[in-house]
């Protein structure tokens, strides 16, 4: 679990040292796997900028939502947050900052 906490998606097989020379990075082999072992149909993540707020990977097995805009003032990402209602419905919800 804390392995795939810290860990980036990519477009890879199994885990291998992320490029950004920290942690991992893991591919769909392992998306599928866990939400396989674990009765999940996503993994819904943070900890990792992505340009756009939010970012799908892996057949939409993996979404990173990325809620810090414009990230150490120096990254001009946009953000987003998900809503996730009684019913298991999601909305992503974009946000974009004039800085």
């Amino acid at each position: 679990m804390c392995d795939l906490l810290w860990s980036d998606p990519e477009e890879t097989t199994g885990f291998s040292i992320s490029p950004r020379g920290a942690g991992y990075v893991f591919g769909n082999d392992v998306s599928e796997e866990f939400c396989f072992k674990n009765k999940l149909c996503m993994i819904a993540r943070a900890h990792q900028c992505v340009l756009t707020g939010y970012q799908w990977k892996h057949n939409k097995k993996v979404c990173t939502i990325f809620s810090a805009p414009n990230y150490c003032y120096r990254c001009a990402n946009e953000a987003a947050f998900m809503e996730v209602d009684e019913n298991l419905k999601m909305t992503l919800y974009l946000l974009i900052f004039l800085i």
